[in-house]
């Protein structure tokens, strides 16, 4: 025996509802495809949660950067390169290294180029930025409160690390041993790394320059993944200074 319709069974679906009302009101308008995709400025679309990343990425790069260094912006097209690089693959950039004299502009360069890779929003953005000196004083006994070994295993493990000014230290088998811990996990690792330095990449005089600071196992770390950039020409601080 059939099964009595109900009232719902003759009614017409909601959907046909609307579709009838749209052709009763614009009968001239002919259907087609909604486009409902978000828009670069609307939740969902990539370049909006990119752009969400950079705002954050920059909040931290600013927070570790030194007030001076704030405006800094990587000129420099190697330069440009290596942070691209990070950008888009961290384990792909290697090591950066920038030498030359006094002056020249390494510094401002290294934070452009942390400023860059905030600036492309990566997933994950986490920089620490030292120089040599506050970097040893902080590994040395009493010169944290968490201690030693866990300042040294984070700046190991950090995403980015920029050690200015390296060579300015004085040299001892602490800072030795130190450096090569942090250097060799990173190129274990293949983390980035971003060194400053005066000293000259080879000059043959003891300790006068960077391979002979280093040691010869980091040298070689160093000739298989760094990008060596030189800075020449006179002090820029002198010539600003004179100016004003």
């Amino acid at each position: 025996m059939p099964e009595p319709q109900t009232f719902a069974d003759n009614r017409p679906s909601m959907l046909a509802r609307l579709m009838a009302g749209i052709a009763e009101h614009a009968p001239d308008v002919p259907a087609g495809p909604i486009d409902d995709e978000p828009t670069p400025d609307e939740p969902g679309h990539p370049e909006y949660h990119r752009r969400q990343r950079a705002e954050f990425a920059l909040t931290r790069w600013e927070a570790a950067a030194p007030y001076r260094y704030r405006q800094a912006t990587a000129t420099h097209l190697d330069v440009q390169a290596w942070a691209d690089r990070a950008a888009d693959d961290i384990r792909s950039a290697g090591i950066l290294v920038l030498h030359g004299n006094i002056g020249t502009g390494k510094t401002h360069q290294a934070y452009g180029a942390l400023r860059r890779i905030a600036e492309a929003g990566p997933r994950n953005f986490q920089m620490i930025a030292t120089t040599a000196p506050d970097l040893y004083g902080l590994l040395r006994p009493g010169g944290s409160d968490k201690g030693s070994e866990h300042e040294l295993k984070r700046l190991m493990r950090i995403p980015l690390l920029l050690l200015d000014d390296l060579g300015t230290e004085k040299l001892s088998e602490f800072t030795e041993e130190a450096t090569y811990r942090i250097v060799n996990h990173r190129y274990n690792e293949s983390l980035p790394l971003l060194i400053t330095t005066n000293l000259p990449i080879k000059t043959g005089a003891p300790t006068s320059d960077l391979v002979t600071r280093l040691g010869d196992r980091l040298a070689s770390r160093l000739a298989q993944t760094a990008t060596i950039v030189s800075f020449d020409g006179p002090d820029l601080r002198r010539g600003l200074r004179s100016v004003s």
